[in-house]
């Protein structure tokens, strides 16, 4: 379908939400304008929205120790950035803090006190709430903690958190690469403390959950291995879901195989969203002048364009031929008999976006000639009388 509409777009790989299914793919229109961001291999196929993309691990082999722990005094320093400008460090030697809370109750639904989770991610990457969710410490659903649970945990305000110390009952999540850090900088549960040189094992617990919990970032090592990733944003305007057998297997929903013996129905379904492919078309299809259509979904594919049309017989029987043959052929053509001067109609068509015009006036007609330009770059082109509809009917692809 999207061929057809002529839109350059890419399908990703990407969350079923609500919906469910073991797997699904967003069909996004690639515009600059775009609210989604897409994350594709160059050298390979692989494309996913940036919700699902596979963020690999940055660290192969966790090294050794090579610093002592130290706590440092951070005054204001209430960011990774700011941290690290400090003490002399790059961004990727500090680790941050992020606490989520699973709210939870008792048999007879009375609130209890929330879960507390703490999430690791080096400090220069940020927080897959997706994947997050994904968590088995999480999949009940998380909040962020409130400023209150945070120094009740903590004891310090947010900004100076780190995974040094706390309560044993607080799970640790850490991102696979944080998982792979030494000799890292993480707050000091003090406000206006960092700690330095921290180490796994040595001077805090392992983490009780290693995952990919981090957004891709773009130069990450594809997932399929063939080459680096890039990001370009799109505007989503399908989704295709395989649903398997979520729906049919409670309703019991089967048929008799081969064999004759029952199976469950393996659904699928899938959505466009039709109103928003035209704004799509738009964002990926324009210049100063005006929209570019695709041929497939412009208001008319051809506009003719006479110059004199309600003053010379020449010109009036060379455009209504060419109106009537374009549209024996199955073109959808529109002839503007305004009798406007050229400029004016240029500029309302341009705007329009009518993807191919057509000249028609005396002074071309003498030399046997039209002019034709497509809307995509407006360059005229001289093209024989009685080569105009045949060129056009061969260059459009009649549906």
């Amino acid at each position: 379908i999207f061929d057809r509409l002529g839109l350059v777009y890419r399908a990703v790989r990407a969350d079923s939400g609500s919906i469910g299914g073991s797997r699904s793919q967003e069909f996004q229109v690639i515009a600059d304008t775009g609210e989604d961001l897409i994350v594709f291999c160059p050298d390979s196929e692989y494309a996913a929205n940036i919700e699902l993309a596979e963020a690999p691990c940055l660290i192969e082999k966790r090294a050794e120790a090579t610093e002592t722990m130290e706590k440092v005094p951070t005054p204001g320093r209430d960011k990774c950035e700011l941290v690290v400008e400090l003490l002399n460090k790059p961004l990727t030697a500090s680790v941050k803090s992020i606490v989520l809370a699973v709210d939870q109750q008792d048999e007879k639904g009375n609130p209890l006190p929330a879960k507390i989770v703490l999430l690791l991610l080096r400090g220069d990457h940020t927080l897959n709430e997706i994947k997050a969710e994904k968590l088995e410490a999480l999949k009940g659903g998380f909040r962020f903690a409130t400023d209150k649970e945070i120094e009740d945990t903590f004891g310090s305000k947010p900004g100076y958190l780190g995974p040094v110390g706390i309560p044993k009952d607080v799970t640790i999540v850490a991102d696979t690469t944080v998982a792979n850090m030494s000799d890292f900088i993480v707050g000091a549960n003090e406000e206006g403390y960092h700690i330095r040189g921290v180490n796994w094992g040595r001077d805090l617990r392992e983490p009780d959950v290693v995952a990919d919990i981090r957004n891709v970032v773009e130069g990450d090592v594809s997932p399929d291995g063939k080459g680096t990733l890039k990001m370009q944003r799109g505007i989503e305007v399908g989704h295709v879901f395989f649903l398997g057998d979520k729906y049919s297997a409670p309703m019991n929903a089967t048929y008799l195989d081969e064999n004759g013996k029952p199976q469950l129905l393996q659904m699928g379904c899938y959505g466009i969203g039709i109103s928003r492919l035209l704004g799509a078309a738009i964002e990926q299809g324009h210049d100063d002048k005006g929209i570019i259509w695709p041929d497939s979904i412009a208001p008319f594919t051809v506009v003719i364009c006479p110059v004199g049309y309600d003053k010379s017989e020449e010109v009036q029987k060379a455009s209504n031929e060419l109106y009537g043959r374009l549209r024996e052929a199955g073109i959808d053509v529109i002839l503007d008999d305004r009798g406007l001067r050229p400029g004016v109609m240029f500029a309302d068509w341009e705007l329009i976006g009518v993807p191919h015009r057509v000249t028609i006036g005396d002074r071309g007609l003498k030399n046997g000639e039209v002019e034709y330009a497509h809307r995509g770059d407006l360059q005229n082109e001289n093209v024989p009388v009685s080569e105009i509809a045949d060129k056009l009917i061969a260059k459009i692809k009649v549906r």
